[in-house]
């Protein structure tokens, strides 16, 4: 009987894949604990390469402050631009200010302005989406890029399949946003009806922070700040 061949190496590859569950269980360990004390607190995405004097770095900054003087503490990806202008922003109005820290290209480290002991590091992409969808209240969502994109739809996907509790996502700035929502309405939910209307229920598109804030409050006036884990 001819003998299976596997390209060389694999065996090696196959026990390096047994072995990284241990890491990334770990990690999930950490996470947890770190996570579940901050209390109900609320994510802002958005581009790395935002640079401090952009408009959106500025409101980014802004919208932070105000989510901390509402009540809520502020989680980012930890790095630069929009993620540091969000912690920037929690740090300075004294609020809890959580960094879910990641090793990219665009990403090197992670910025000044996160609490000393809220500070996480992730190698696992998965691991660290799963710590945004489980931990917070809510999600703004300033202009980004891929990565953006792929943690809005990721929390829009969970949602709609009943995966995680309902929680308000927040599209910050018209001039980016809009065309994107434009798309979504004509082609995916009334052109090809690969949608329902109701998915579409709890995305905002708003340009102030104080409409952020407007919208987290009546999301959760009727049960207060409850966290959702």
């Amino acid at each position: 009987m001819r003998e299976e061949q596997h390209p060389k190496g694999w065996n090696e590859k196959k026990t390096n894949d047994s072995w990284a569950i241990f890491k990334i269980m770990g990690e999930f360990v950490n996470g947890f604990e770190k996570m579940s004390a901050i209390g109900p607190s609320v994510s802002i995405f958005g581009s790395a390469r935002t640079k401090p004097d952009h408009k959106y770095y500025k409101l980014a900054e802004d919208v932070a402050a105000k989510i901390v003087n509402a009540g809520y503490g502020v989680i980012t990806g930890g790095g630069p631009g929009i993620m540091e202008a969000g912690n920037k922003g929690a740090h300075l109005a004294g609020g809890t200010s959580v960094g879910l820290n990641i090793e990219l290209p665009f990403e090197q480290h992670d910025n000044p302005y996160i609490d000393s002991d809220k500070s996480i590091n992730f190698d696992y992409f998965f691991v660290r989406k799963v710590m945004f969808v489980k931990y917070s209240q809510g999600f703004v969502v300033m202009p980004g890029g891929f990565g953006t994109l792929d943690e809005l739809f990721e929390a829009i996907t969970l949602i709609q399949t009943n995966k995680i509790e309902k929680f308000p996502i927040i599209l910050v700035g018209t001039d980016f946003w809009a065309g994107l929502m434009d798309w979504v309405k004509s082609t995916l939910l009334d052109k090809f009806e690969n949608i329902s209307a109701k998915d579409l229920d709890l995305i905002h598109l708003v340009d102030t922070s104080e409409e952020v804030v407007d919208i987290l409050d009546n999301f959760y006036k009727d049960y207060g700040l409850s966290p959702n884990f």
